[in-house]
């Protein structure tokens, strides 16, 4: 793995604590408040509850982080927010980064967004309703960042499922060759017969990572999505490729695996209607995205044992719908995902 693909995923970044998040909220964004750390997968979070009520996430970001990287991030919450004033998406502080520098530890720089109430989505009840409403969220917010740009788009990021090919050399970390197969497979039909159909169709930044743990579920209707978090993945890239990173964590364990995920196409669907090219392929990327995670999570936890819990949290349930997804035939799954369409069109 090179440096230029895999630093920032490769190595834990360097420690906070939670004096040194009030005093930079303190210092550099005028909030007296309390920290509370929480998880991340490669920059230093903080929970931060302020003085006067109000809540707030501090991030310390990885140095391995590109600074331009960190602005497209910034930028794009304060274009959302411009754009669509009522998504529930965090509200980017100004100043929107400042430098931190500990002696004897690499530069490092610090954002401050605010908090949003709810719950993760992964501990809200699975349901028709709330799928469809996570499908409406992720078009909503597709639409909104519709002709944003910035010089960083098109930073490399391993979890981009257009540039798939790249964790081919990660699935090695699988020991049984059987099972290694499975992705290989995958991958290897992904490159044969959607990318070349990806580069003909609508392009444009995208959220890239509406997976459970970043979107919240209201604190008590399991079936109403309250927000969504974590804009740390955005690339620009094919516009359906958010909606498979969306499906790839909704493939059902009983039943037919893609009900679920046609359920959240139809709720994108009835917001920002999908050509049909983009339907034809959305099932190899949604394939893909399996590839992806547990290539790159086997990867990290191998060599970061310290937070093995957190980069696996989501392991086990890409293994198994892997292995579901495998077994569907490519023009069956493009049926069902028209079809899904087609019936939410319906008056």
């Amino acid at each position: 793995m090179s440096m230029a693909l895999g630093e920032v995923l490769d190595a834990p970044p360097p420690p906070a604590s939670t004096a040194d998040a009030e005093a930079l909220a303190a210092a550099h964004f005028g909030l007296q408040a309390t920290a509370k750390p929480l998880t991340g997968e490669r920059d230093r979070n903080f929970h931060l509850l302020a003085s006067d009520g109000g809540e707030y996430v501090l991030k310390v970001v990885h140095p391995a982080e590109d600074s331009l990287v960190t602005d497209f991030q910034g930028r794009a919450l304060l274009h959302l927010a411009e754009a669509d004033p009522t998504l529930p998406v965090p509200r980017a502080r100004l100043p929107l980064v400042v430098p931190w520098q500990v002696p004897g530890q690499p530069s490092r720089l610090v954002r401050v967004y605010s908090w949003l109430p709810g719950r993760p989505l992964h501990l809200a009840t699975p349901g028709a309703a709330q799928r469809r409403a996570l499908g409406a969220l992720l078009a909503r917010v597709g639409l909104a960042l519709r002709g944003f740009s910035h010089p960083a788009q098109d930073h490399v990021l391993l979890w981009d499922i257009q540039h798939a090919a790249r964790v081919r050399p990660l699935l090695a970390h699988i020991q049984d060759p059987a099972r290694r197969a499975v992705p290989e497979g995958l991958l290897d039909t992904f490159e044969r017969l959607a990318v070349p159909a990806m580069r003909g169709l609508r392009r444009q930044v995208i959220h890239n990572d509406f997976n459970p743990h970043n979107v919240l579920a209201d604190a008590v209707a399991d079936d109403r999505i309250a927000g969504v978090i974590d804009f740390g993945d955005m690339v620009c890239a094919p516009l359906v490729q958010d909606l498979a990173t969306a499906c790839a964590y909704h493939v059902q364990a009983e039943g037919h695996p893609l009900a679920g995920p046609a359920e959240i196409v139809a709720g994108y669907h009835a917001i920002c209607p999908l050509l049909p090219e983009e339907l034809d392929i959305l099932f190899d990327l949604i394939a893909v995205r399996g590839v992806i995670s547990v290539a790159i999570s086997g990867w990290r936890a191998e060599r970061q044992p310290d937070n093995a819990a957190y980069i696996l949290r989501n392991y086990p349930r890409s293994w198994a719908g892997l292995e579901r997804l495998a077994a569907i035939p490519r023009d069956q799954a493009a049926a069902l995902f028209h079809a899904a369409c087609a019936e939410s069109a319906r008056p």
